[in-house]
């Protein structure tokens, strides 16, 4: 068995001490961060909000005004007014994704951008390639990530390989977590309700003398989430109802040792246990939630990184990023050795140099280079298993990107990078993203063209199932995408904005089983095209509110058939109220069309799911400077659904808690 304790947290540990030492070295200098907001035609950024920023879709703090890109952001106040603990949860809102999970918190998450495969989206946390190397399909699980430390969320929508490389073919989904800032300041957050559910959180923070620092415990725990359907059950099947506990901590670390020198330290460790109903495939037919699964995670995160600007308008930029995921699967836990456990453990490091130089205000160029390496290392000792398996791959590359004011009201943002990968040899991708704003009316015209790739995952070039005459194939080339997007955004008056993108992609080379389901060859070949609408509202200084709606018509080139799992129709509307100083209520609805799926052993390969509407309410309320009370109703009609089919979503749930804050 794969043993996480030897391989995951020395190495971690001593990278992330290194940064931390380095950090506390040295006295104070300055506190000034070595890395300024670039200045831009209609203002400097910092002059805009948060929510108005953009750092995923150029590399850089952008005004999203000034970007031709479709991006989300999702700030640390709307997830804390809405109540969102989870990753999941908290993306169900963002237009162009469908958030299919197993079950409740802790199941497996997958997200769907725009029509592409789950596998086709880069995630990000604090700029660490958070995907799994050892996870067959290379898609990242978000149900394992905690938001109570997150400062932002940031959804990039459209091919995205032209700056971020392999996986970005759908998007780019970014988490970056909190800085510490001003006097030092301690929180504390205790909640329970429906499911068994009992979580907390801490957190400790501040800056003094150039140094700042943030850390954070979390822990998430919900004992007893239905999963399995009823009506899938054969008589005397025990119910096994979902068991998840999560245990996150997080440090950020920074140092300012003088104006143009800074470093930072940024580590994440998650261990999670994940009790679920599985099925017993040894009979005939599948007896569906028969068995008693576990799932053990361990998962951590570094970066270590050093900032420079060595002159005013010229950064620089210095890491080192490691990543480390360990998972044990036990597919029944009443008997262990039957079958026995399998375990998977991936790492990936990356050494990154990029820097960024203003040419003039509005205008500048970003450049940098990568190198990761990759490994796997499996263990199936079953008979019909893979067996034991150790791989591992490379890849270099090298970007660059312009960020140009043509001329007034014009921006334009236009990247290119070359991939060489060990593997399989060269990949070079690109995208412009054009905007304009026309005077006098104020509608922005956006747009953009961009392509992506996703190369082939080490199981897929290496792994073998010989049990079942399936084979390895070392020869896979990367999954590609041409994708194209136009837009308009028009303001009435001070309060409202309207806007409509509508947006296409095309794929090919799909990574798919062969004719003779005996490997895998790149024959795939899909479309995508939709549009998403929205209408943003700030009635007045206190109530503001969005709707959004996206439509996704998906095609299998080769079967003619509609994809599996990407609703036609989605829309979502967000409200938030602050009647009252310290009161804050929060509304969220999420209604999803039919889709296609498969059932839930896919004996039947195709059926029709009807599709869900939730109500979500939350509020907030500030008893005093230091205690704040909250509670919400998730799910509020007790609608009975299932995402994907023959999983239930959690029905009706109350929640509630206290948060005390010293200043």
């Amino acid at each position: 068995m794969i043993s996480p304790s030897r391989s995951a947290l020395p190495r971690a540990l001593a990278l992330s001490c290194a940064g931390t030492c380095l950090l506390l070295s040295c006295p104070a200098l300055a506190q000034q961060s070595a890395a300024p907001f670039a200045a831009t035609p209609l203002g400097t950024a910092a002059a805009v909000s948060l929510s108005e920023l953009s750092v995923s879709a150029t590399g850089v703090p952008t005004p999203i005004a000034l970007t031709g890109s479709s991006v989300t952001v999702l700030t640390a106040e709307t997830l804390e007014a809405q109540q969102r603990r989870t990753a999941p949860d908290a993306l169900q809102q963002v237009p162009g994704l469908n958030v299919v999970q197993t079950g409740g918190p802790g199941g497996q998450t997958s997200v769907f951008i725009r029509g592409a495969n789950s596998n086709h989206v880069k995630v990000l946390i604090d700029g660490i390639d958070a995907t799994d190397p050892s996870n067959p399909n290379g898609s990242f699980d978000f149900g394992q990530l905690l938001t109570e430390d997150l400062s932002r969320i940031e959804v990039l929508r459209g091919p995205q390989s032209g700056l971020y490389g392999s996986d970005a073919i759908g998007g780019v989904v970014s988490f970056t977590t909190k800085r510490g800032e001003g006097p030092a300041k301690a929180s504390l957050r205790v909640e329970g309700g429906s499911f068994g559910t009992f979580n907390q959180s801490g957190r400790i923070s501040g800056a003094q003398d150039g140094f700042d620092y943030s850390v954070s415990v979390q822990h998430l725990r919900a004992a007893a989430t239905p999963v399995t359907p009823g009506y899938l059950l054969a008589p005397g099947t025990a119910i096994h109802p979902n068991y998840y506990d999560n245990e996150t901590v997080s440090a950020r670390f920074g140092y300012q040792f003088t104006d143009s020198f800074r470093v930072n330290s940024i580590t994440r460790f998650v261990n999670s246990k994940l009790l679920i109903s599985t099925d017993d495939y040894n009979t005939f037919p599948v007896t569906i939630g028969g068995l008693r699964g576990q799932a053990d995670v361990q998962q951590v995160f570094s970066r270590n990184e050093a900032e420079w600007t060595p002159f005013a308008g010229f950064h620089n930029l210095f890491a080192v990023n490691y990543s480390n995921l360990f998972n044990r699967q036990v597919s029944n836990a009443y008997d262990p050795f039957n079958p026995l456990p399998t375990t998977g453990l991936g790492e990936r490091t990356r050494y990154e140099y990029r820097g960024d130089y203003q040419l003039s205000p509005g205008n500048l160029v970003l450049f940098g280079a990568q190198r990761d390496d990759e490994s796997l290392s499996t263990a199936d000792p079953n008979p019909f298993g893979s067996g034991n398996l150790k791989a591992k791959n490379g890849n270099t590359a090298g970007y660059a990107e312009a960020q140009l004011t043509p001329f007034e009201r014009a921006a334009l943002v236009a990247n290119i990078r070359h991939d060489e990968n060990d593997a399989f040899g060269p990949a070079t991708t690109f995208r412009v993203a054009p905007s304009y704003i026309l005077p006098f009316t104020d509608t922005r015209i956006k747009g953009s063209v961009g392509t992506g790739f996703k190369a082939p995952t080490l199981s897929q070039l290496y792994q073998s199932f010989p049990a079942f005459n399936f084979f390895a194939n070392p020869n896979l080339k990367p999954e590609e995408s041409l994708g194209y997007d136009a837009g308009i955004e028009q303001p009435l008056g001070d309060r409202i904005l309207v806007g409509a993108t509508y947006y296409r992609n095309d794929f090919r080379n799909l990574i798919a089983t062969n004719a003779t389901f005996t490997s895998n060859e790149n024959i795939g070949r899909a479309e995508s095209y939709g549009a998403e609408a929205f209408v943003s509202v700030k009635l007045t200084d206190t109530l503001s509110g969005r709707v959004d709606y996206t439509n996704t018509v998906t095609k299998n080139e080769i079967t003619n058939q509609e994809l599996l799992r990407r609703p036609r129709h989605k829309g979502s509307a967000t409200a938030l109220w602050t009647p009252l100083p310290g009161l804050t209520f929060s509304g969220t609805v999420i209604v999803l069309g039919h889709f296609v799926d498969g059932n839930r052993d896919f004996s039947v390969a195709r059926l029709k799911n009807p599709g869900f509407t939730l109500v979500n309410l939350a509020v907030n309320y500030d008893v005093t400077r230091t205690v704040s009370l909250f509670g919400r109703v998730d799910n509020l009609f007790d609608r009975r659904y299932e995402n994907p089919t023959g999983f239930l979503g959690p029905g009706l749930a109350v929640y509630g808690g206290v948060r005390l804050t010293s200043f």
